[in-house]
């Protein structure tokens, strides 16, 4: 048995819809924009995460570049498969291919459907993975944010990933009530490209609209700390030239506005769907942001306001889930009961 230990080395995955993140030896080891840019004629790997995403926008008709995963589950099964081995390939310790059987957490989302669980599974089968446990990804961000989920105690989680918002109410290692939106950090960057063009006539690429949501995006038209405007450069829609226009934060808030209402819609459905006593739990101990969206500025105060609720930002709110389902996986035979 301590020969077949031997060989096997345990990773933890987030395999997200915007990044991936890989735990190893309990170190996150790859911390990567979840993209590969592929040949066109073979389908060969040109490049993966963010060499790939400096790629994005400016390919040529030879090379794609392809988001494998959508709303947080993967719908391109072999640009997937490619993806993850290259990324496991670039972990220290694995290089070359030098390695026994895998052993895999891989975070999923709430809603997902067995299909979906089941190309997740073949996936990482497909890499040498011999044993493959699946963890929801509400769960993990719940364990990563440092909460007892065995405890006989209510607690709220929110979830802002890429692809998918997932709300839980988490009690005695289980998912009380849960919903899952697909509106996150890839609506956000869509709907600022959208104000843009229909406000500015300014066409911008995705890459420009991230970076807006980043240096700028606020879930308010009030800030304590704003931050300052931004010159966005793109293309003019009226005369086809090159143009700069200059964006502030409020103006982000406006666009995103809609987007930020449907996720305290289905925040506040999931709580009138708890039950009284979990209810007077989360009353007590408040709700729980993970995942990048949640860096949104403002966002937490907004949601505060909303459900009249302290809520409390995890300390690394991009990696809350990943250090949960590495947390999980370190202890497999304490958190199994909660792995599909």
């Amino acid at each position: 048995m301590g020969l077949l230990n031997f060989f096997t080395k345990d990773i933890a995955i987030d395999l997200g819809t915007a990044n991936t993140l890989i735990i190893y030896n309990n170190k996150v080891v790859i911390d990567q924009p979840s993209i590969v840019a592929l040949s066109r004629d073979s389908g060969k790997l040109i490049a993966v995460g963010h060499e790939a995403k400096s790629m994005q926008g400016k390919t040529h008709d030879d090379i794609k570049t392809i988001r494998p995963l959508k709303d947080g589950v993967i719908a391109d099964f072999q640009a997937s498969e490619k993806m993850i081995r290259k990324f496991i390939s670039m972990i220290p310790g694995l290089q070359g291919g030098m390695f026994g059987s895998l052993r895999m957490v891989i975070c999923i989302p709430s809603g997902i459907t067995e299909v979906e669980k089941r190309a997740v599974k073949d996936s990482a089968a497909h890499i040498n993975a011999k044993d493959i446990r699946l963890i929801y990804e509400p769960m993990a961000a719940a364990i990563g944010v440092g909460i007892d989920v065995s405890q006989p105690q209510g607690n709220m989680i929110i979830d802002i990933g890429g692809g998918t918002t997932e709300i839980a109410v988490i009690a005695l290692g289980g998912i009380v009530c849960d919903k899952s939106v697909k509106i996150a950090g890839d609506v956000f960057t869509n709907d600022i490209s959208y104000h843009l063009r229909t406000h500015h006539n300014l066409y911008i690429g995705e890459r420009t609209a991230e970076r807006i949501k980043i240096e700028i995006g606020s879930a308010m038209e009030d800030l304590d700390h704003p931050p300052e405007d931004l010159a966005v450069q793109g293309r003019d829609l009226i005369t086809g030239k090159p143009k700069e226009i200059m964006v502030n934060y409020r103006e982000v808030a406006r666009a995103l506005d809609k987007s930020i209402s449907r996720i305290e819609d289905a925040v506040m459905e999931t709580l009138s769907q708890t039950p009284p006593e979990l209810a007077a739990d989360i009353y007590n101990t408040g709700v729980y942001m993970a995942g990048g969206g949640a860096l949104l500025r403002g966002l937490d105060q907004r949601v505060s306001k909303k459900t009249g609720l302290p809520v409390f930002l995890a300390e690394d709110p991009l990696r809350a889930v990943v250090r949960g389902t590495g947390i999980a996986l370190k202890n497999i035979e304490k958190f199994n009961f909660l792995m599909k």
